[in-house]
């Protein structure tokens, strides 16, 4: 040994995090050859600069990579490594996720629950009714219903409802005949989104629930499970009863206003409302920027403010050309829904005013 730069594969080992017996199966598998290997004891030793390519590995191989990409991720340049990290992180989430479905299913079938049939519809129209209220859900891990959606069936009809406190979209469809059964369950929404594709594609769906899942029957297809969240959901019902009074209605072209959410980018959006217009400004417009719509508005002139986020969902997933706006005042919810379709709602929670709000452009 003349270059004393070098650690033994023991150092090397306790530096890098790896064990020795893996610092020689990774030599072996030609992702981190050593230095110098003594040609009388065997002895590997390895340079201080090959320590973050060790860590690196050690780190790629805690994720569940297999070698071949782990490999290609420290042999690529950052772009393309970073690429092949969410690559594989994007195919391990959906492995897990398709193994919960699939043992949700195996549980179902082994403790053979028994099933009640709640309701048949239309598969279009049921996948459009989940997707329009989904846009309402978000991912919390600590407030896991907030992902769901509710389902409530009675005197033929069934309801779907889905809430993220800021949002509450809601969506009544009535069935062709009575409905058997009065059920009311939270479903999983990740669940639900895997069914749109097959549902869009069956002209009739059978939903049948038991005591821990949802099962939708579909014709000529495989049938779909679809888990139910224990957690009790918000009690939209009573909020809605508490709403104040309309204050000020608005009528206003849903492409138009969608228009003029899109060419103002930004984090909050003011609606000023007069006689017979809605001025859309941004919070980061200056002066004069509003893009002034034609309206019918009944009641007194308003402005509300409200996260883009929150506001450009509820005006896109509402049915029809043109949307109502139901404004109860800077502070309180804000109806959405159509025109002349009334079976899809939104309630959407203001935002503070901007702290620097424009002139009165109107």
């Amino acid at each position: 040994m003349t270059d004393f730069g070098l650690m033994s594969i023991g150092s090397f080992a306790r530096r890098s995090g790896l064990t020795a017996s893996a610092l020689r199966f990774y030599a072996d598998a030609g992702l981190l050859l050593p230095t110098e290997v003594d040609p009388v004891s065997g002895y590997r030793f390895y340079r201080e600069d090959q320590l973050e390519r060790a860590v690196l590995l050690r780190r790629l191989r805690e994720i569940g990579m297999p070698l071949p990409t782990a490999k290609s991720v420290l042999d690529a340049g950052r772009d393309e490594s970073v690429r092949l990290v969410d690559q594989h992180v994007d195919a391990v989430a959906s492995g897990a996720a398709a193994a919960r479905h699939q043992a949700a299913v195996i549980k179902a079938a082994l403790t053979a629950e028994p099933a009640v049939t709640v309701v048949a519809l239309s598969g279009p129209v049921l996948a459009a009714a989940i997707e329009q209220v989904l846009s309402a859900t978000t991912d919390e891990p600590d407030i896991a219903v907030l992902g769901g959606v509710r389902f409530e069936a009675d005197a033929g009809s069934v309801s779907v409802t889905a809430t993220d406190r800021y949002r509450l979209s809601t969506r009544t469809l009535v069935t062709a005949d009575p409905t058997p059964a009065t059920w009311a369950a939270t479903v999983n929404g990740d669940d639900l989104r895997g069914c749109l594709g097959d549902l869009r594609r069956a002209p009739l769906a059978r939903i049948e629930a038991s005591e821990h899942g949802m099962w939708i029957r579909l014709p000529d297809r495989d049938d779909r499970h679809c888990r139910l969240l224990p957690e009790p959901f918000p009690d939209y019902r009573s909020m809605l009863d508490a709403l104040p009074a309309v204050t000020t209605r608005v009528e206003v072209s849903k492409t138009l206003l969608l228009r003029a959410l899109e060419e103002r980018p930004a984090d909050r959006i003011s609606m000023r409302v007069t006689g017979a217009a809605i001025t859309v400004l941004g919070d980061r417009a200056g002066p004069d920027a509003g893009i002034r719509l034609p309206a019918r508005v009944h009641g007194p002139a308003i402005e509300v403010w409200f996260e883009m986020t929150t506001l450009y969902p509820a005006i896109s997933t509402a049915i029809g050309a043109d949307v109502l706006l139901d404004l109860r005042g800077p502070a309180q919810p804000a109806t959405i829904r159509s025109a002349d379709h009334g079976d899809l709602t939104t309630l959407a929670m203001p935002t503070k005013p901007h702290p620097n709000p424009t002139e009165n452009d109107t």
